[in-house]
C-alpha cells in the first residue's frame, strides 16, 4: 500500500482528497515499468497542422507566437469514455473504525473513496466524464458523467463528505438503489460499484437483479468486492472473549474467537466463492477489493476494463 504517513504533517485526515488520490496515482503508475498498461495516460503526442474550421481549443498559443504558424496538439489516445461510481455508504462500510492518525490502515469506506478519488485522477489525465452515486439504505448523492474542472473537484467534495460526516446506523438498501441509479443512466457506461455486500440470501438475490437491469440497460459493470481480508475474511482475532455487533442492526454476541473461527472463515469464504461465481453467470467483472493489500488491484482493474470498454 502507498505510504501515506509522510503526508500527515501537512493533511488533516482527508482533507486534500485530490492530494492523497494523486500520490496513489503516481506511485501506482511508477510500479507499472513495463507492463502492457505503459503510456496510458492521454499525453500530448504531437503537433499537426491546423486546418480553417476546426476547435481552437488545441491550438499551442505558444508555439504560434514563436512561429507566427498555427499548430494544434494531438493527444494520444483521447475518447468519450463514460465512467459512473457507486459507494455503498452503509454503516458496515464504516470496519474497522477509522484512526485518522494512521492512513496507512483505512477502513473500508475510506479505501474506497480514495480508490474512487484515485480513479477520477486517471480519468482526468484521460480526459474521460466521471459520475457519482452513493446510497445507504437511502439515496443520498447523484452526480451525472462530467468531465470538468469543476465537476470533479465537485464529485472529490461529496467524496469527502463521506469521510468527515459523523457515522450514524445505517443498513443498506442495494436492491433499490441500483435499480435507482439504472433508471438514471441514460447513456452507456462503465459502472464501478464499492460494496461489501454483506446481506443474506434474499437480499442478494435481488442485489444481482438490480445489477442485470445496469447490465440489461447495456452498462459494463464492475464490482469492487470491498472487505478486511484479516478480520472479515480470515477472523484473526485474539482468544480472550469478545463482543461481536451488528453495526447496521445493533444485535450483538459475546463468545470466544476461537471456538467459531473454523466455521466462520468457511462460510465467509463460501459466500465470497458463490458472489464470485454469480459475477461470472452474469458477466460481472468481479475484483477483490481487500483493503490489505492496497490501491494497485483497483487501478489495474480500471485500466483493463477501460481498454476492454472502448
Amino acid at each position: 500500500m502507498i505510504d501515506l504517513q509522510a503526508h500527515l504533517n501537512s493533511i488533516a485526515g482527508f482533507n486534500n482528497l485530490e492530494l492523497l488520490a494523486g500520490q496513489v496515482v503516481e506511485g501506482f503508475i511508477s510500479g507499472m515499468h513495463k507492463s502492457p498498461f505503459h503510456g496510458f495516460s492521454a499525453e500530448f503526442a504531437e503537433h499537426k497542422v491546423y486546418n480553417t474550421g476546426e476547435s481552437t481549443k488545441h491550438i499551442d498559443w505558444k508555439l504560434y507566437a514563436r512561429s507566427d504558424k498555427l499548430y494544434t496538439k494531438r493527444y494520444e489516445e483521447e475518447t468519450n469514455l463514460r465512467c459512473h461510481l457507486i459507494l455503498d455508504n452503509s454503516s458496515s462500510m464504516h470496519y474497522p473504525a477509522l484512526k485518522q492518525t494512521d492512513l496507512n490502515k483505512p477502513n473500508k469506506i475510506a479505501f474506497s473513496v480514495l480508490a474512487s478519488a484515485a480513479i477520477m485522477q486517471l480519468m482526468k489525465k484521460q480526459r474521460d466524464a466521471v459520475g457519482l452515486s452513493i446510497y445507504a439504505e437511502q439515496f443520498e448523492y447523484y452526480a451525472p458523467e462530467k468531465g470538468s474542472e469543476r465537476h470533479h473537484h465537485m464529485l472529490l467534495d461529496q467524496l469527502n463528505q463521506v469521510l468527515i460526516k459523523s457515522e450514524k446506523s445505517q443498513k443498506t438498501d442495494t436492491y433499490a438503489n441500483l435499480h435507482f441509479i439504472a433508471e438514471k443512466l441514460k447513456r452507456r457506461s462503465l459502472v464501478f460499484l464499492f460494496s461489501d455486500l454483506f446481506q443474506n440470501e434474499l437480499q442478494q438475490e435481488k442485489t444481482f437483479e438490480a445489477l442485470q437491469h445496469l447490465k440489461y440497460n447495456k452498462h459494463e459493470v464492475v464490482l469492487f468486492h470491498t472487505y478486511d481480508s484479516a478480520t472479515e475474511l480470515n477472523f484473526n482475532f485474539d482468544s480472550t472473549p469478545k463482543r461481536f455487533e451488528d453495526v447496521e442492526t445493533g444485535k450483538f454476541i459475546d463468545i470466544f474467537s476461537d471456538n467459531v473461527k473454523e466455521g466462520y472463515s468457511k462460510a465467509v469464504k463460501d459466500y465470497f466463492s458463490a458472489t464470485k461465481l454469480r459475477c461470472a453467470q452474469y458477466n460481472i467483472t468481479y475484483v477483490n477489493a481487500d483493503i490489505q493489500r492496497g490501491f494497485a488491484p483497483i487501478l489495474s482493474s480500471f485500466l483493463v476494463e477501460r481498454k476492454q470498454f472502448l
